[in-house]
């Protein structure tokens, strides 16, 4: 029994989904730090606002709004999705280009004779109206035709 929640913790994506978790922490607590001291300033100074803009709030009737929380809110997710943005994702599918480039899908493709939809270029029979269709001449292994029929 322990035997098996052993090797589903020490699974590769558990581990991974762990660290991820514990840095993303790590990193927003960064981005909360540089909003706070940095950018909450520099809105204070363009709205005309001195002091701590996290702590503007508005009253309407007998119910405060503490707009400026949601002002730095808005701010730190705007930092942690661009910088995520910017420094994971973007590099990411770069190599993911450069080291696993997409094969043309429309060769892989062809349309079926009978209801003109697109099937498998490997299909024996469509999936679609479930006629037969004849193998393409000139398919190379990976299934792409060399001309459509």
């Amino acid at each position: 029994m322990l035997g098996g929640f052993r090797s589903f913790i020490l699974r590769g994506n558990v581990v991974d989904l762990a660290v991820g978790i514990v840095i993303g922490a790590a990193f927003t607590a960064v981005v909360n730090g540089f909003v706070k001291a940095f950018l909450t300033p520099v809105v204070g100074l363009a709205t005309g606002v001195t002091g701590d803009f996290s702590r503007k709030t508005f009253t309407a009737g007998r119910t405060t709004f503490p707009y400026g929380q949601f002002v730095n809110a808005a701010i730190s997710f705007l930092l942690i999705a661009s910088a995520l943005y910017f420094l994971v994702v973007l590099p990411i599918n770069r190599l993911h280009e450069r080291f696993a480039p997409h094969s043309d899908v429309q060769a892989e493709q062809r349309d079926c004779p009978a209801c003109l939809n697109v099937v498998p270029a490997r299909a024996s029979r469509c999936g679609h109206c479930t006629s037969e269709l004849t193998p393409l001449t000139g398919a190379d292994d990976r299934g792409a035709p060399q001309a459509r029929v």
